[in-house]
């Protein structure tokens, strides 16, 4: 692999990864500011669970079946000279695309009151509990609202991910990378502007918030997000207009490379579909549980996707078009491609995984503490975010191994792997979370008397040991097809005790920092903390930390 070839990749990854990042800290922002207006309440419940309801219409069609069906058909053909036909086999796509989507969106739009009984089986006895006059909130009925405004929010979204694949195969990734930062911003902006209207600030505690105020702003969160993904779509045109020759939009299965990739997509939608039908299943789960368990699992998984999409997704989506043009033809230059991706993603997965297990309290605290976000949500929202951490080195491999399998043309064993770690994941979360659901938050930290229990906390336990056997099978397979090691074990090891050693003035800093607000201090211990582990990297010389650095430059 030439030098230029290495810098290319390098910037395209560093693109791809600050474009995640913009979009990552708006992403923060938001939910930080969310956590304030509802806390763990009934309402952060069915915001959680309304965002989730759509997502088998964005999660089936979006960038992870374009990854893998279209991205790959529009490569070969600009590869082999034929932008022309690349562009009629595009614009097939996005007819067949926009007419399935807008089925989805009509169908989920009326059958909302029945998706919601069944996805959100624990809100179906709060009419009676209302009655009863133990509850205020019937989350049920607040949940049909909202997710017949999150239906089309999601189409829109699923449109730009087509969009995303467009310009990646071009080499483009500045717009479809930096796009999601508009609906963030818009969502953020409705949020904050409809609190000015009806003077609830995100740092008040809200005891005297009455539940209509709060339905309000939920009812903002879901109009700003479709106003978001429509301005996310179409500030992604202009380029697709210009990188594309042969464009016109159809609805038509003949035109060339279509069925092919339509063969490529029912092995990609089984895999996907499994792993959306588990994120059903913990929603599902989770309303089973005691109020709260929703929400927070909500807050904990935004953290914990953070380096999956910056240090597993941005290094993937770079090197996807490239894995592509190699092909089966080049196994060894296939798994050094493999080696350095994961040695790349790994060098910060690493110590993001390790910091989440030892400093996540202090890091949500400077997140979402504040308002109707208090101690306790503090402390279960760390529980959670811990036992998902367990697997999240797992979780960023997959994703790069992922890659070489789409690059070879198989989308099937993705999808076995899938549905194993699925079956794993119900196995052990199920016992687990009903067992934990019957200690509250204050029965383990000793602090206070909390209504919040640590139900939630299984079904990420249940997570992580399923990345782990997904993890084991993708990497045999994948060294079975190549022929070779590609994991860099070695590295991996030396990067655990940097973070080992990097996490000591963390923690002598911690106790001398026990008065500062939530906010300083968990501000302060990350930035400790990163800044020590890349000084140690530094001075072991560590390759990975000089492709970063590069990007950045």
């Amino acid at each position: 692999m030439t030098d230029n070839v290495k810098s290319s990749a390098g910037n395209r990854a560093a693109i791809v990864a600050l474009g995640i990042l913009a979009s990552r800290v708006l992403g923060l922002i938001r939910w930080s500011l969310m956590a304030r207006y509802f806390g763990s309440g009934a309402h952060a419940d069915v915001l959680r669970a309304a965002f989730q309801a759509p997502n088998a219409l964005q999660n089936l069609l979006g960038e992870g079946t374009m990854s893998a069906a279209f991205i790959p058909v529009y490569s070969r053909m600009l590869e082999e000279g034929r932008p022309e036909a690349a562009g009629r086999f595009a614009g097939s796509i996005l007819g067949l695309l926009t007419a399935v989507v807008c089925t989805g969106v009509l169908l989920g739009v009326w059958l909302a009151h029945p998706i919601c009984s069944i996805l959100m089986r624990g809100f179906v006895g709060d009419a009676a509990e209302i009655a009863a006059g133990v509850r205020e909130v019937d989350r049920l009925v607040l949940a049909v609202e909202m997710v017949r405004l999150a239906f089309p929010m999601a189409g829109i979204l699923v449109l730009s991910s087509w969009a995303l694949g467009v310009l990646n195969s071009h080499r483009r990734f500045l717009m479809p990378y930096f796009a999601p930062v508009l609906w963030n911003v818009t969502i953020i902006g409705a949020l904050l502007g409809v609190g000015s209207v009806i003077g609830f600030t995100p740092g008040e505690r809200g005891d005297s918030i009455v539940p209509e105020t709060l339905d309000r702003l939920l009812t903002a969160v879901f109009v700003g997000g479709v106003i978001g993904g429509l301005m996310q779509f179409l500030v992604q045109l202009p380029s697709v207009v210009r990188v594309m020759k042969g464009f016109r939009i159809r609805l038509s299965t003949r035109v060339d490379g279509v069925r092919k990739a339509l063969a490529a997509v029912g092995p990609a939608l089984a895999g996907r579909g499994v792993a959306q039908l588990s994120a059903y299943v913990d929603i599902l789960l989770a309303t089973l549980l005691m109020e709260g368990a929703v929400a927070s699992i909500g807050y904990a998984q935004v953290l914990y996707i953070l380096p999956i999409s910056l240090f597993g997704l941005s290094v993937a989506a770079a090197e996807l078009p490239e894995l592509t043009r190699i092909g089966a033809g080049n196994p060894s230059r296939m798994a050094e491609r493999v080696r350095a991706g994961l040695g790349q993603g790994l060098f910060l997965g690493v110590p993001t995984a390790l910091g989440y297990i030892a400093l996540g309290y202090a890091i949500i605290g400077a997140i979402y503490r504040g308002g109707l976000f208090g101690v306790d949500d503090n402390w279960l929202t760390y529980f959670i975010l811990a036992a998902y951490s367990v697997g999240l080195l797992a979780t960023i491999s997959s994703r790069l191994l992922q890659n070489g399998f789409w690059a070879l043309g198989d989308t099937r064993t993705p999808a076995h792997m899938a549905l194993v770690r699925a079956i794993i994941a119900l196995i052990v979360a199920v016992p687990l979370m009903f067992v934990l659901d019957r200690l509250s938050v204050s029965q383990v930290t000793g602090i206070g008397s909390s209504t919040l229990y640590l139900g939630a906390v299984g079904l990420a336990a249940g997570s992580a040991v399923a990345a782990w056997v997904e993890w084991f099978f993708l990497g045999r397979a994948l060294k079975h097809r190549l022929g070779q090691a590609f994991i860099p074990w070695r590295a991996v090891g030396e990067m655990m005790l940097m973070v080992l050693m990097a996490l000591i003035p963390s923690f002598i800093f911690w106790h001398l920092a026990e008065n500062w607000s939530p906010i300083w201090r968990g501000i302060t211990l990350t930035a400790l903390f990163a800044v020590s582990y890349l000084a140690i990297a530094k001075f072991r010389g560590r390759p990975e930390l000089r492709v970063w650095l590069g990007r950045l430059k």
